[in-house]
């Protein structure tokens, strides 16, 4: 299964950051765009539903390397899932976002990474698990445990995290970075160079990241 659509490019002039493609999977209501929000503009209200894909960019400097995330946060209503699958293609990263007061959207996340793995190669896309809404943890369906294991099991990297309480939304993204960056540096380049083509989403497994709920 090659993978679908263009490459990340490194720009032909050194010194210029990597440019890669992360997309936001997930049904509706878990916080996707909220999450989104909350680590680029440090804000945190009530969205309306997304309608088909909302596009956004930011800049990260890892270490001396710097990173351009082209963020796509596709709707999660079932109406819209056909579609969403024009948007994951040509991806590098992949964030699958459940609530976990919702046993149903944490099953929805398996059947993503399900139609991901029909796209990609093993290894091909840095994908991370992500729990969102620790905050209401009395009302918890899914357990810390239960979603660690099913990402050990697929070798994802997982976290939990709570936009609301803006608990763990900043790791999320720059666990996401510094994963596109490490493969990019295992395929032998810290930086970009002068015409070359940096496929940051091909490497080793991506690495279990543990953390407390």
């Amino acid at each position: 299964m090659a993978q679908v659509g263009g490459l990340p490019q490194a720009s032909t002039t050194s010194g210029q950051p990597y440019v890669s493609k992360l997309v936001l999977l997930g049904s509706s209501s878990v916080g996707k765009t909220s999450l989104v929000l909350r680590y680029i503009k440090q804000d945190f209200n009530s969205v309306l539903p997304t309608v088909g894909c909302a596009f956004f960019t930011k800049m990260l400097d890892v270490g001396s390397s710097s990173l351009k995330l082209e963020i796509w946060d596709t709707a999660g209503q079932e109406k819209y899932h056909s579609v969403c699958h024009l948007y994951f293609r040509g991806a590098n990263a992949a964030l699958l976002v459940y609530d976990i007061t919702r046993k149903d959207s944490f099953h929805q996340a398996q059947q993503w990474l399900e139609d991901l793995e029909k796209e990609f190669q093993p290894g091909e896309v840095v994908v991370m698990l992500v729990g969102n809404k620790t905050d209401l943890g009395e009302e918890r369906q899914v357990s810390f445990q239960e979603g660690n294991e099913f990402a050990e099991s697929k070798s994802l990297l997982f976290m939990e995290t709570s936009v609301k309480q803006n608990y763990q939304v900043s790791e999320v993204f720059d666990t996401i970075a510094q994963e596109l960056l490490k493969r990019a540096g295992d395929r032998g380049s810290s930086s970009p160079q002068d015409g070359e083509t940096v496929v940051l989403n091909q490497g080793p497994a991506a690495r279990q990241r543990q953390c407390c709920a």
